[in-house]
């Protein structure tokens, strides 16, 4: 029988393209170490190659199976930059730190495609990225969106699309205008995840799946890692557990929450008007809707995130009802997989680094942009390690508030606000 993920609904589409998918054993016994990373998805795979190819003895440990997560079950859209708008960080940050913060972005891109292609991991990267408008009133922003980022950024991939254009290249009519970005594409997940994995190994980490951290203590200069079957003892420590931290460290809980997304993989189009040009696409809406064609030519399409703390009975259902609003002669199609997980967003939608306790540093709260960022912040996270904080300390300096209301509370306030939000995309 298939592997199903315990902590992620569905099986998806990319865990039956992905090819072989090795399994790592337990942990069972004590271990030192310099440094012990506890999560194994983007942010800790990485964090583990950069770190042994540097010297250090890594330990990393995984509740679950590489891929269970976000990393390896997400839309797979790379984008650019920040998830906030240049012009928008700017507008907080000022000018030389929204430059900053978009040429680290640009460069976690490079590096992910350049890490992919050195260490001969297949990751199925297919150009171009679209960001559409769902309201007409949205249109002008995106038009002076596209001059700014050539014009002030220095970054001349994106142009803007009428209505008439964003119609041919989506073949849908229902969004007004937006831009195509060709310095961008979208990747197959689940196979840089496993890619990324075995460089590890390679590197000399050692990789432990089906191994919880059950508490995590710093004493004394020493950080100290608990397990089922094992006490882990290091100098250093980097949590990246991102939407499924629980109860495992206060200062992550009270600024990342865990929300739900789920995907849709059609049956493969064949000749369709549907992304003729393979592009991927974002829209306007505050709940996003995403999707793109995979490189059989099915379409995969995410769009109905969940608040609540119960998942939604049947994923196809709603994924097809989304599909249909765009693709009216889809709204029959057959949907061959349905899959869910979790992401972890921060209150401005910014990444969250801290310092959570002495040498132990989290990483998380992507927001839905983290298939680039968290690959890269892995690599800052060595870095830091080595001695150099500066990169890593853009992020750590961004205000990051904490969700109101307490563990109690956070969770309905969050659900009420959000559905809000939801409501306004429809009216």
């Amino acid at each position: 029988m298939p592997y199903q993920s315990p902590i992620s609904p569905g099986r998806s589409w990319y865990e039956d393209t992905a090819g072989s998918r090795p399994e790592y054993k337990a942990l069972d016994g004590d271990l030192r170490c310099d440094v012990v990373v506890v999560g194994g998805g983007f942010t800790g795979l990485s964090a583990a190659v950069h770190l042994a190819r540097a010297g250090s003895n890594v330990v990393l440990i995984e509740a679950h199976r590489f891929g269970d997560g976000a990393s390896g079950r997400n839309g797979g859209q790379l984008g650019t930059g920040q998830r906030a708008w240049a012009e928008e960080l700017e507008a907080e940050y000022g000018f030389s730190r929204a430059k900053a913060l978009f040429d680290l972005a640009e460069e976690a891109k490079a590096h992910l495609l350049e890490f992919a292609a050195v260490n001969k991991i297949e990751i199925d990267y297919m150009p171009g990225q679209m960001s559409v408008a769902h309201k007409q009133r949205y249109v002008d922003d995106y038009r002076a969106h596209a001059e700014i980022m050539a014009n002030r950024f220095g970054y001349p991939h994106i142009s803007f699309m009428d209505a008439r254009e964003t119609a041919e290249r989506l073949g849908s009519a229902r969004y007004f205008g937006g831009t195509r970005d060709t310095g961008t594409g979208h990747i197959h997940p689940l196979k840089l995840v496993i890619g990324t994995a075995k460089v590890a190994a390679q590197a000399g980490a050692q990789l432990f799946e089906q191994t919880p951290a059950t508490a995590i203590a710093s004493v004394g200069g020493k950080v100290r890692v608990a397990t089922p079957k094992g006490m882990i003892s290091a100098e250093k420590c980097l949590i990246g557990v991102n939407a499924h931290g629980g109860t495992l460290e206060p200062i992550s809980a009270a600024h990342i929450m865990p929300i739900g997304s789920f995907i849709g993989a059609t049956v493969p189009l064949g000749e369709s008007n549907v992304l003729p040009g393979g592009e991927a696409v974002d829209d306007s809406r505050f709940v996003v809707r995403y999707f793109r064609k995979s490189t059989d030519g099915r379409l995969l399409f995410g769009g109905r995130e969940i608040y609540a703390v119960n998942d939604p009975k049947d994923i196809h259902v709603h994924i097809r009802r989304q599909i249909a609003e765009l693709y009216p002669d889809l709204r029959d199609v057959e949907i061959t997989h349905g899959w869910g997980g979790y992401v972890g967003i921060t209150m401005p939608r910014k990444p969250f680094v801290r310092e959570v306790m002495p040498n132990v540093i989290s990483v998380g709260g992507y927001s839905g942009h983290g298939v680039m960022l968290s690959n890269f912040f892995g690599k800052l996270y060595a870095e830091t390690v080595a001695g150099n904080r500066d990169r890593l300390r853009l992020i750590e300096d961004l205000n990051i508030p904490a969700f109101p209301g307490g563990r109690r509370l956070r969770a309905p306030l969050l659900f009420l606000a959000l559905n809000w939000y939801a409501l306004r995309d429809r009216i």
